[in-house]
Parts: C-alpha cells; sequence; structure tokens
C-alpha cells in the first residue's frame, strides 16, 4: 500500500502559517538555521535517505524539491521504506512513476513549517500538496505525522524544512469500507459487515459515513479463530449479532495509535467500552475476551477515518 505523497521572506512565509490553527506563532531565529543546500540535496547526501533519493528519481521529483518553494517534507528514512516492504531499488521502481509520485507528494506541504510552528494539538488536518489531508499531532511525547513519529525535525534547507519520519505515509484510497474491500485480509470482515447490513442496521452504510470513525479491524485469521471457518459461516449468522459485534469495533472520532493512551476505555458504537494497553505494543480487549488482541498494523489512513488491524474479534 504504497502510495508517496511556493517570493517573499523565509520569516514571513513561515509566520504565514499561524493563520491556520495548525500553527503558532514563528521566530527569525528559524532562519539563521538556513542551509545552502535545497531539500533535494540534502537528500541525495544522506546516507539514511537513500531509499527516499531513489523514490524521488523515479517518481521525476528531484527538480520539484529543487525548486524554490518554500516547503515542508516529512521524509521517510531507509528503516520506514524498509518497514513497508520496500527494502530494495528494485522494490521501488517496480510501483508506477505516477503511484510513487502521489505517494510521495503525501508528504510534502507547500509551506515552511518548523516544529516550533505547530500548536499543541491533536490530529490537525493539513493539506498536502496531492491536495490530501495528513493529520498533525503535537502533545508532550512529541510531534506526529498520522500516527507516525517524527524523529529528527528541523532539518534546515534553502527551499524549506525536512522532518525524519520512521513511517511511509499512505494517502486514503477510499473510505472504511472501500479501503477493506481492497484488502484480500479482510475478505471476511467485509463477508461480515455485508451479512450484518441485511439486518436492522446497514452497518456498511455507517461505515461508508462521514464520519470520522475508527475501526480496530479483525484479519481473515482473528474470524476464524473466533468460529467463522469462512464466508458461508458468517452468511449463516445472525444478523443482529454479527452487527452487536462489529459495532463493538468502532469508536467514534480519527484515533492514530499516538493518540492512545494506556488504560483508556474508549466508548465504542455499539454502547459498551473496550481496553486499550500500551505495554508491549498497543492492544485492544473486549469485554468477555480472556486476553487482549494485538494492533499488528496501525494508522491505515482513510477517507472518512483510520483503520487499525486487530489478531482478534472483539467480543462485547
Amino acid at each position: 500500500m504504497i502510495n508517496f505523497k511556493l517570493a517573499m521572506s523565509k520569516t514571513v512565509l513561515a509566520c504565514a502559517a499561524a493563520v491556520s490553527v495548525f500553527f503558532t506563532s514563528c521566530s527569525k531565529d528559524d532562519d539563521n538555521n538556513t542551509k545552502d543546500s535545497t531539500i533535494t540535496a540534502i537528500v541525495t547526501t544522506n546516507n539514511d535517505f537513500s531509499l527516499l533519493e531513489t523514490a524521488l528519481v523515479h517518481a521525476g521529483l528531484t527538480t520539484v524539491l529543487s525548486g524554490q518553494g518554500p516547503f515542508t517534507v516529512f521524509a521517510p528514512n531507509n528503516a520506514a521504506f524498509v518497514a513497508a516492504g520496500f527494502d530494495t531499488e528494485a522494490k521501488i521502481k517496480a510501483v508506477p512513476a505516477e503511484t510513487l509520485k502521489k505517494i510521495l507528494l503525501y508528504h510534502v506541504l507547500n509551506q515552511k513549517v518548523t516544529a516550533s510552528a505547530i500548536a499543541m494539538a491533536s490530529n490537525t488536518p493539513v493539506k498536502t500538496v496531492n491536495e490530501a489531508n495528513i493529520f498533525v499531532t503535537k502533545n508532550a511525547s512529541g510531534v506526529y505525522v498520522n500516527g507516525a513519529m517524527v524523529t529528527q525535525a528541523d532539518l534546515m534547507a534553502s527551499n524549506g524544512v525536512i522532518h525524519v519520519i520512521n513511517t511511509v505515509l499512505m494517502p486514503p484510497s477510499g473510505n472504511i469500507v472501500e479501503v477493506a474491500q481492497g484488502n484480500p485480509n479482510f475478505s471476511l470482515l467485509v463477508a461480515a459487515v455485508l451479512r450484518a447490513s441485511q439486518g436492522s442496521t446497514n452497518v456498511a452504510q455507517v461505515l461508508s459515513g462521514a464520519g470520522p470513525l475508527t475501526v480496530f479491524a479483525p484479519t481473515n485469521q482473528a474470524f476464524i479463530n473466533a468460529g467463522f471457518a469462512n464466508a458461508a459461516a458468517i452468511q449463516a449468522a445472525d444478523p443482529a449479532v454479527l452487527t452487536s459485534i462489529l459495532t463493538y469495533h468502532v469508536v467514534s472520532g480519527r484515533v492514530f495509535s499516538s493518540d492512545l493512551t494506556e488504560g483508556a476505555k474508549p466508548a465504542t458504537l455499539n454502547g459498551g467500552t473496550v481496553a486499550i494497553t500500551l505495554t508491549g505494543g498497543a492492544k485492544v480487549k473486549g469485554n468477555k475476551n480472556t486476553t487482549a488482541s494485538n494492533v499488528t498494523a496501525a494508522n491505515m489512513v482513510t477517507t472518512n477515518g483510520v483503520i487499525h488491524v486487530i489478531d482478534q474479534v472483539l467480543l462485547p
């Protein structure tokens, strides 16, 4: 699921960003750190950005990020590309250039935003160059983008600033239902949603609505372990029972992994609560589960919320 996603003085431009709720007031001190190298030059001379460099070249964006700007780039390091399954240049070059361009531009803002200019707030929507929103959080633990941590901030360039992140950000490809339908590991979840929607509550319509919503999404194996061996077993289930179970996996609001707190008990659309623990990795537990479910993949952004993949079906 990889998808990469301008002359006034630098001080005026950086401070103009304060018009948005996302930004706080700026200082001329930011200019004192400005380097002579462009964003592209910094990427191409930093060994930890070698995979990002390959991606930029393949997508035809090196000239763009050598331009006047100013830009802010949330730059995935090599470890981020490896974690996304793009651990070699060949794998990156196998992605269609236009697809890669959209992904990379999802990491770029057409203004300079230093870490000090980001307000203390949760999940502020900010439009990227590819027109899709990223969601920026700043709290006592640091700065996060779509739940991904900024591991190094304020690498100053002559045409903007780079913030290093530990994840490749994927632009949304649809709403919650559409994203689930496009993922073969959610085929039983999709079957359950469709079967539940044959009852009194149109669960598919709820999950396709404006939201935002957060879904803890069980994998196919999670459904199998819960006694739903296949789609036929789901079709044989009572829609009302499935509705109760499925809505127990849904929380109102856009909750990224960076928003999860130890001991939290968020309310679900079912009316019950689930329990969040963070020790040894993020986990979520249903009232009738004997053990907590692991969040095995987090922060899948959709147009109407976010999906976290879990390895157990939650039982209300």
